[in-house]
């Protein structure tokens, strides 16, 4: 699998073109994900976004070529109208928490709930737990983002590190292959996948770094 600049990516033929709207409550680190995703860069101290930050990047999966865009929301009160509008133009979500904060993690209800409100009707779900790295300060459990992923039949749980580069790409790449097995149809310009079913797809998991990797259920 290889992976394209995303400057040059932007202007390129592509075969797939899906939305990613990547939402979560402030500071669990959404835009270190997004930043490492395109860059592969970590930067410790990040601003925080105001409004919606937007990226590009294009991945080479079975020989198609994949343009993800990649809508980084703010988590504040203040944004939501605006964060809101871009939910119904999005084919994936990805809700984030920090998994040393139990807080944001209690707030994916919330979150998936502003999803089922304002998103298409079959928008693809994936959970991530930000900050694996600070694996000693967990306060949230594997297992109960699992639970709650298969609660609301989310597509996957992952553990994550922008820090460590633990499973960002990842994410992405699970979640295009999904997309394009959910779509059959080349998509150009500003097709969605309304109307599309969805598939009793089984959850991914990725643990902290003194564990498996990846395992299903």
């Amino acid at each position: 699998m290889q992976f394209s600049n995303s400057a040059q990516a932007a202007d390129e033929n592509f075969d797939y073109l899906f939305k990613i709207i990547l939402i979560g409550d402030s500071n669990v680190g959404k835009t270190c994900v997004v930043q490492h995703f395109k860059s592969g860069v970590y930067t410790e101290t990040q601003q925080n976004t105001i409004g919606v930050d937007f990226t590009v990047r294009s991945l080479d999966i079975d020989g198609k070529k994949v343009k993800l865009q990649v809508w980084d929301t703010a988590g504040q009160e203040r944004f939501r109208t605006i964060t809101q509008s871009y939910y119904r133009s999005a084919h994936a979500a990805i809700i984030a928490y920090d998994l040393t904060r139990w807080s944001t993690f209690e707030s994916i209800p919330h979150w998936i709930h502003e999803i089922e409100k304002y998103g298409a009707a079959n928008l693809v779900i994936m959970l991530i737990g930000n900050k694996c790295d600070l694996w000693e300060k967990r306060h949230v459990l594997f297992e109960d983002a699992c639970t709650l992923a298969e609660k609301y039949g989310l597509l996957a749980v992952l553990e994550t590190s922008a820090k460590e580069s633990k499973n960002i790409d990842e994410v992405f790449v699970l979640m295009a292959k999904e997309l394009i097995a959910r779509n059959s149809l080349h998509l150009y310009g500003e097709s969605a996948l309304n109307g599309l079913p969805l598939d009793s797809s089984p959850v991914l998991m990725a643990q902290g770094p003194s564990e498996k990797t990846h395992c299903t259920c």
